[in-house]
């Protein structure tokens, strides 16, 4: 299945149906008078996070959705049936924002959460509502009001509990691989990813989601190489995964080419908790990986980890450290909900 992380829709509800203008006309009822029926109300835009799905691809071949107009009143007083809603089905961890593509209108974070985008115009009335003493049989009826139109913007933000970033063949998608039932392109040239990739990994009996994107080079918040467009799919994670490869020359400036793009793209990113492995250490040796281990310290300010992923030394530790960071997390989001017994 291809990936495909953001659309333009254009979506448009329906319009209400006419009132009717009707009289009853039965031959041995002494006051006729009118019965004409409402319209019926257009049908409704909505857009529903689904199960399932993990891209917008589907939105490349339509990008047109129209609700039904609703059925016009008819005689007898008998109103016009509804017109039939469109539901644009989404992924979780969809984000959806008006034409300008920065005004959010609402973030489909939770499977079977829904979101009206636009109401179906109401029905008309028919001529039995205007009625009235002085007018006994009325000859108009309202027509329906037209239903709303706009133009909205589809954005995939992947729900992920951990991150993967760091240069072009920094060992991410073998990670990924080794850990996760994931199956990434894995070769020796730069940008063997070309879309973000996602994991279930499983340590010590527990599990989190791993997302893997496209690496960064310097100036990729200016568009060089991929650009940070898939960093978006980060945003949501609870701890960055911070991979510098041991074949590096210089490991310390490959950390701070990262941290300064990770910087420029904002929203959050360089403020996650951070953890930082050399990866790829099998490919090194001892007295290199020593060397390469304090330089990515000093630029890191911390102790990096050691791991390799084909030989899977220090890899169940990188995998501990990661659980650590997603645990405290969601112990945090527990102790913040408010206790049921509380609520009304």
């Amino acid at each position: 299945m291809k990936f495909l992380d953001q659309a333009k829709v254009y979506i448009r509800s329906g319009d209400g149906g006419a009132g009717s203008i009707s009289f009853r006309r039965e031959k041995y009822i002494e006051f006729g008078g009118p019965d004409g029926g409402d319209g019926g109300r257009g049908g409704d835009v909505w857009a529903e996070a689904v199960e399932g799905l993990n891209t917008l691809i589907d939105y490349r071949y339509q990008q047109h959705f129209k609700a039904k107009t609703g059925v016009h009143g008819m005689g007898r007083n008998k109103t016009g049936a509804k017109g039939a809603d469109v539901t644009l089905k989404v992924p979780v961890g969809t984000q959806i924002y008006e034409e300008d593509n920065e005004t959010l209108i609402c973030d489909l974070t939770e499977e079977g959460q829904r979101f009206l985008l636009a109401k179906g115009g109401n029905g008309g009335f028919g001529n039995a509502h205007f009625k009235s003493s002085t007018n006994q049989a009325p000859r108009r009826a309202n027509p329906g009001l037209e239903g709303q139109e706009r133009t909205i913007w589809l954005r995939l933000k992947l729900i992920a509990d951990a991150g993967l970033v760091g240069l072009p063949n920094a060992g991410k998608s073998t990670l990924l691989a080794s850990v996760t039932a994931a199956k990434p392109k894995i070769a020796d040239y730069p940008f063997t990813t070309l879309h973000p990739n996602l994991g279930v990994v499983r340590i010590d009996a527990r599990e989190f989601v791993l997302a893997d994107i496209p690496g960064l080079i310097e100036g990729a918040h200016e568009g060089v190489g991929i650009g940070d467009r898939f960093l978006g799919h980060v945003e949501r994670t609870n701890v960055i995964l911070h991979l510098v490869s041991a074949v590096e020359d210089d490991p310390a400036k490959a950390y701070k080419t990262v941290r300064g793009e990770l910087e420029a793209y904002g929203h959050g990113l360089s403020e996650k908790p951070e953890i930082v492995a050399l990866s790829q250490i099998d490919t090194a040796d001892a007295k290199s990986l020593s060397e390469k281990t304090k330089k990515l310290k000093k630029a890191a300010g911390r102790e990096p980890l050691l791991f390799s992923s084909v030989s899977r030394d220090g890899l169940d530790e990188v995998l501990r450290a990661v659980m650590a960071h997603i645990e405290e997390k969601r112990e945090t989001e527990i102790e913040a909900e408010p206790d049921p017994r509380w609520q009304d």
